[in-house]
């Protein structure tokens, strides 16, 4: 069965190497790396474009400006140009943890498709990897790794949305596989959204009557040690994202989870005799919430100050106050 795996890149450098590597030497081999890079100058001044064509015969190579870029409709535009019933999102910093992440992460969308579950079951849409902190980690990055991406995999489906809430439609494109035909089914990516691409269509997919799997069994390493002024631009970004979509995310709270990831941390480091560090932590949950608040409420803030809060100044390029 056909699977090929898209990747958004910008400023690449040798970890894309590293990466187009490891998953060249997969136990299920991806037919196709679809690169759909922003900017070519950057591409150019990184690789000779032949010789890196020829060194990954697999590769098809794209690019894009920095204005087309948009987190969904550059994603949408990709799968466009993918004809496989299985296709993998991944970052270009996600690092395959092993040889048989492509085999498991796509193993409970081809059981379906090739009958082997039986048709009563909710059809997975979307199955997406467990994300493992680095070496050079952070304790907290480890705990929030930890908290959002657990050991034991689940299915999620419509009949959780009580018991999770929001965290029903988790989903990342970090590295997440995509039944190609239930996709186009659900509509796909959304066209413009400044973030959440992928929980926007794990929402569709959930409230459509299938099913959002978690694989713990299909890692990669990925993680970044945000500092305070970042998370408060990424997670301004996030708030954006929800306000822009309240079919989505309207009457299921984010802060609920928050506590939960606070009361986790707090406990974990108390435990780890590294209590000292819990002012540090509840300053860096600080600035996320405020940065999350901001963006919730980005119609009332003045132009520049939205431009000084984003982390996608070209998002904006439309935007006029109070709209």
């Amino acid at each position: 069965m056909d699977i090929d795996v898209i990747i958004p890149v910008y400023r690449p450098g040798e970890e894309l190497r590293q990466l187009l590597g490891l998953l060249e030497s997969q136990t299920l081999k991806p037919s196709r790396i679809l690169l759909i890079n922003t900017e070519k100058s950057y591409f150019e001044e990184a690789f000779d474009r032949e010789q890196f064509l020829q060194e990954h015969p697999t590769v098809r190579l794209y690019h894009v400006t920095k204005q087309q870029f948009d987190h969904g409709g550059t994603r949408r535009s990709a799968v466009r140009k993918s004809e496989a019933p299985i296709f993998v999102m991944m970052t270009q910093d996600a690092i395959p943890q092993d040889a048989e992440l492509l085999e498991r992460l796509t193993r409970p969308l081809r059981d379906r498709l090739e009958g082997n579950v039986p048709a009563t079951e909710p059809a997975v849409a979307v199955c997406y990897a467990r994300q493992l902190p680095g070496e050079n980690s952070s304790v907290l990055e480890r705990i929030s790794r930890s908290f959002n991406y657990p050991e034991k995999s689940c299915v999620k489906t419509a009949a959780d949305l009580d018991r999770l809430g929001i965290k029903t439609f988790f989903c990342s494109d970090v590295c997440a596989a995509y039944r190609r035909d239930l996709y186009d089914k659900l509509g796909g990516f959304v066209r413009k959204t400044i973030f959440n691409e992928d929980m926007i269509f794990a929402s569709a997919a959930i409230r459509g009557g299938y099913a959002v799997r978690y694989e713990a069994e299909a890692r990669v390493i990925h993680a970044h040690n945000y500092t305070n002024l970042q998370q408060l631009h990424r997670n301004f970004d996030l708030g954006v994202s929800q306000a822009q979509h309240p079919e989505v995310f309207s009457g299921l709270s984010s802060e609920s989870e928050g506590k939960k990831l606070v009361a986790t941390a707090v406990k974990e480091l108390k435990a780890s005799g590294e209590a000292g560090k819990i002012p540090g932590f509840y300053l860096q949950c600080a600035f996320k919430y405020l940065g999350y608040q901001l963006g919730k409420h980005y119609r009332i803030l003045p132009r520049k100050l939205v431009l000084k809060l984003t982390t996608n100044r070209e998002y904006w390029t439309d935007y006029k106050e109070n709209d």
